[in-house]
Order: structure tokens, then sequence, then C-alpha cells
């Protein structure tokens, strides 16, 4: 009997001393990873998100040895992933990405945690950009139609944007009020939905990121005005806000988070690995497809990025009377 005692407390002691060793090999930065790593993006499927973060994963999935893969959750413009953050396990084996509407959400909404100190900046990949399009088929041929199409018929004419308080919504705000016109959003949960609501004719414009290029070079839609600092490539003879009289430039850099507290030993093979994969012609192309290029940020830059962005959004909003804080 003493025998079979001991013959079990061995067993049980080896049991508990193994146990958390096979955790540890799990999180273990020698190791990492050691199983398929998972990026959740804001967006629904397709777009100047979607597309090329899909690219970049099968890049890095060769470079890391490990699946990576895609979840879309959209919504919420586009600060799910940053939410889900908050609750995923901070092994390196769960990631999101952040754009702009993350480092707004402080003074828009009741959050119980700072993006700026809760979530881990992995690497900044790139930015998108902006401008407003109609319908091929669409009376307005430019800028100057459009603001006198809103000016006839205050509040009438339609835009369409990812979402309530997303950077297209906040900037066409800005845009009207220093216009001098009342136009109707129209909120969707993601840029693909955008586009679809405005080729089946059930918006007359959007105010949306590049996802519009391939329907504009296609003839399906006309590019007004485009937000950024100077005309794009693609579009030479599209002037920007300022050119039009409008003193506004807007882009929104973007690029991966992780939850607070990975192993920086981890952050750095993650930022490594999908470094070298952005800077392969596959993840350029697909950027090339929307008009934006890469736009490298280290972590520490990334996060320096995030605690000035909320500075600068917490005045853009209180100019609107928007933040609740």
């Amino acid at each position: 009997m003493r025998f079979q005692n001991t013959f079990f407390a061995s067993l049980l002691l080896s049991a508990v001393t193994v146990l958390p060793t096979a955790s540890a090999q799990d999180k273990s930065a020698a190791n990492w990873p050691v199983r398929p790593i998972k990026i959740i993006i804001g967006f629904a499927p397709g777009g100047s998100t979607d597309t090329p973060m899909r690219i970049l994963a099968d890049s890095a999935s060769r470079i890391l040895k490990q699946a990576v893969i895609i979840e879309n959750k959209p919504g919420a413009g586009g600060t799910l992933p940053a939410i889900a953050m908050q609750t995923a396990p901070n092994d390196g084996y769960t990631l999101g990405i952040a754009s702009l509407g993350v480092y707004r959400l402080p003074y828009t909404t009741d959050l119980k945690w700072d993006p700026a100190k809760d979530l881990t900046y992995v690497i900044g990949l790139t930015g998108y950009a902006f401008g407003v399009v109609v319908s091929a088929s669409s009376p307005i041929k430019t800028w100057q139609d459009y603001v006198a199409a809103a000016k006839a018929k205050p509040g009438e004419l339609t835009y369409g944007t990812p979402g309530i308080a997303t950077t297209n919504h906040l900037t066409m705000e800005q845009i009207s009020k220093k216009a001098g016109i009342k136009l109707n959003h129209i909120p969707y949960k993601g840029t693909g939905e955008t586009m679809l609501a405005l080729t089946a004719g059930q918006i007359d414009s959007a105010a949306e990121t590049s996802a519009w290029v391939p329907f504009v070079k296609d003839g399906k839609m006309r590019l007004l005005v485009t937000w950024g600092p100077k005309r794009m490539a693609s579009f030479p003879d599209v002037p920007t806000l300022k050119e039009v009289g409008i003193p506004l430039v807007q882009t929104s850099h973007w690029g991966l988070v992780a939850p607070k507290g990975v192993d920086p030993a981890i952050v750095t093979k993650l930022h490594d690995a999908f470094k070298h994969a952005m800077e392969q012609p596959e993840f350029k192309q697909a950027l090339a497809r929307y008009d934006m290029e890469p736009e490298y940020r280290s972590s520490k830059d990334f996060h320096q990025f995030a605690v000035d962005t909320m500075k600068q959004e917490k005045e853009t909003l209180d100019a609107l009377g928007l933040s609740r804080k």
C-alpha cells in the first residue's frame, strides 16, 4: 500500500510539473510560433484593408512557417479588432488591425481601457487614401457640382461611409462645415458594403478609402476630390480638398496590434516577419491596386503615433462638438 501511495504521488507530482512546462513551451519566444496566428480585421471581406492584408498574411505565413489566418469582424467603425485585444490571450497568436478610429474611442464611447496603454503596437503598415466618389451615371461631374447640388437641396444629398464616427464620417462633417453644406450620412458596416450601395444606386455618393480605385478605373464611378496632401498618381486630374478651397488633409495610418503584455521577444519576431513580408512585391502590388503604398513604422514609432493621434482626435471631436469628454 505504501508503495502504491508513493507511486501515485510520484505520478501526480510528475503531472503537476510537466503540464506547466507544455504551456510555457507554447508561449516561449524561443519556440514561438508553434500554431496558427489569427489577424482580426474590422471590415468586411474585400476592399482596401482586407485584400492587401490577405496577401501580407500569406507572405508572413511562409516566413513564420505557420498559417496566418484572417478573421473579419466588421462594424463599430473598424474598431472591433482593438476591442477584441482586451480579452484575447497575450501569447502573440491573436493580432488585430488598428486604424484611426481606435484612437477616438476614449472620446466617443464609455471606454474602460486606453488605446495608448492597453495595446501592444507591433508594426505600422500603410495608410488609406480617401476621396469622394459618385456613380459614373450621376449628373454630378465635379466637386463644384456636388456642393451646388447639396446647397440646392439641403440634407438630401446622401453619402455612405463605413460607419458613424469613422474617419470618413468625421472628415465629411468637417468638409460640410467648411463648404457650408448639409448632407445626409448613410453608415454601413464596411467599405465593401458602401461600394455595393453606390453601384446599386442606393446612395448618391461615397466618402471612402481608395476601394473605389478599381471602380473609377473601370468607368463605374467618378472621383470628385481626394483628401491627401497631393494629387494621386493614378488620378492626376482630380483635385485635392485644398485645391477646391477646403483647408483639410486626411490620411489614416494603420497597422498590427496585439494584446497588452505580449513577450517583447515575440513582438520582435512578429515585427521582423511582417516587415519582411511588407517588403515583398506582392504586398506592394496589392496596395497599388488602391493607390496605397507601404508606410512602415517600427513598434516604437507606431506606439508614438497612437499617442500623438489621440491628442489630435480629441481636438477634432471637440471642435465638432462630438466629444463625450
